[in-house]
């Protein structure tokens, strides 16, 4: 039998919760260092004398280094390991991202952007892989979800510490919080497993025996009679396929239309506080850290949502009021309706995620899953890296005015809200078996 298999048959341990926390600090740490960004930018873009395209262009040099980091990850992971890539990747993204508070200038801050991206970008996948292997079925979804929402308080903490240490400070002290996930580093060494999978596909069965035995996943190690499973190579083609593309292209238009309007509106969000009502760096962090408080309840609301009403009528809805939102934002100069507009989109948006992540994994065959939820992703970190600067850019020819921008983002949620609401598969209570089956 296979060790996935055992695993399976096996209650919730102590050792699954370790598993569950660590991972929830590796993914919303990653998260923090990803945004801390945002808050700095101000700063940065006043200090420097950068015009918003030059502004978002430099946050846009961090998506493309997400973006090769993510390409490579499972590359490299799958010649040295997973627990190995996770450290390396945690270890460049952590110290790249503090360097950026000592550029000198420009040039050097897009470098370390680039860099820092490449360890962040091969670090978010991975927590996730963990938590798929260890716990029970019916457990992994649930597991998984916690892991995604510690984005959230990844998010909030990027606010936190650019509220407590850049009015008093500076921005550049702000990049120091980035260090924080080193500590992590010795944890992992020492508590985190390797991938079972990792190892089964290598046949190092004694290895995963002896992690059986280590964290008492199982009670007669010795009694196992463990063998490598054959694993599927399956191509990308497959996706593009007549009876997968459909599915395909809905997918990559929702991951695309989340990433670009996810990191369009809140990487530039204390700038346009900043620069458009004209606060101070305190009040616009203020204001930006209600609005990402929201996030919390928004992701939850539709999580709770998912099974009883179903994946597609609430991404659609979720998305429809976002777009709904960033069109009236994009019109208003109320200074409160601002703020109600921006919070109705940041719980709206993440909501949707939340439906993203329950729905990826569960449209394609289990051959084709992880080759599937891989590709979507990358679709989504293209659209990363064109959000921020596209966003500076549409600012910038608008003389700072925010319709364009805010136009395209009503635009964006609202046309992939239409489509998937109208051609979207619905797996609510559907067996995966029976989804993969067209």
């Amino acid at each position: 039998m296979s060790a996935i298999e055992v695993l399976e048959r096996q209650p919730l341990r102590r050792f699954h919760y370790a598993l569950l926390a660590i991972t929830s600090l590796v993914y919303g740490l990653t998260a923090m260092n990803v945004m801390i960004i945002s808050v700095a930018l101000p700063r940065i873009s006043a200090e420097w004398s950068l015009s918003p395209p030059a502004a978002g262009l430099l946050a846009s040099f961090g998506y493309i280094g997400m973006f090769l980091g993510a390409l490579s990850s499972g590359f490299i992971a799958d010649r040295i390991g997973r627990k190995p890539t996770m450290i390396i990747m945690i270890l460049i993204g952590s110290v790249f991202t503090g360097l950026c508070g000592l550029a000198p200038g420009y040039e050097i801050m897009a470098a370390f952007r680039l860099i820092a991206g490449f360890g962040l970008g091969g670090t978010l996948p991975l927590p996730g892989v963990y938590m798929s292997e260890y716990p029970p079925a019916k457990y992994r979804g649930r597991f998984v979800g916690i892991v995604e929402t510690a984005w959230v308080y990844g998010a909030i903490l990027s606010v936190l510490f650019g509220y407590i240490l850049i009015p008093e400070y500076g921005w550049r002290a702000a990049f120091n919080a980035a260090y924080i996930p080193l500590i992590l580093i010795p944890f992992i060494a020492l508590q985190v497993p390797e991938s079972i999978r990792f190892l089964e596909r290598r046949g190092r069965i004694e290895e995963v025996k002896s992690i059986f035995r280590r964290y008492g996943l199982v009670e007669d190690v010795e009694g196992l009679d463990l063998r490598p499973q054959p694993t599927q190579r399956i191509g990308v083609r497959r996706l593009i396929s007549g009876e997968y593309l459909r599915r395909t292209l809905i997918l990559w238009m929702l991951w695309a239309a989340l990433v670009y309007t996810y990191h369009g509106i809140f990487i530039w969000l204390p700038s346009i506080y900043a620069e458009r009502l004209g606060f101070s760096i305190v009040k616009s962090l203020e204001w930006v850290l209600i609005v990402t408080l929201v996030q919390v309840p928004g992701y939850y609301s539709a999580a709770l949502l998912l099974d009883k009403v179903g994946r597609k009528p609430i991404l659609a809805f979720y998305l429809a009021v976002a777009g709904v939102a960033s069109l009236l934002l994009s019109t208003t100069r109320d200074i409160n309706m601002i703020l109600i507009y921006s919070s109705v989109i940041s719980f709206f948006n993440l909501g949707a995620w939340a439906g993203l992540y329950a729905y990826t994994p569960e449209l394609y065959p289990t051959e084709l899953r992880g080759t599937g939820s891989g590709a979507a992703a990358s679709i989504g970190r293209v659209a990363g890296i064109l959000a921020p600067y596209l966003t500076g850019y549409l600012m910038y020819i608008s003389g700072g005015e925010l319709f364009y921008a805010f136009l395209v983002f009503a635009l964006v949620h609202l046309v992939t809200a239409v489509v998937t609401g109208a051609f979207g598969e619905e797996t609510k209570g559907r067996r995966l078996e029976e989804i993969s089956r067209i």
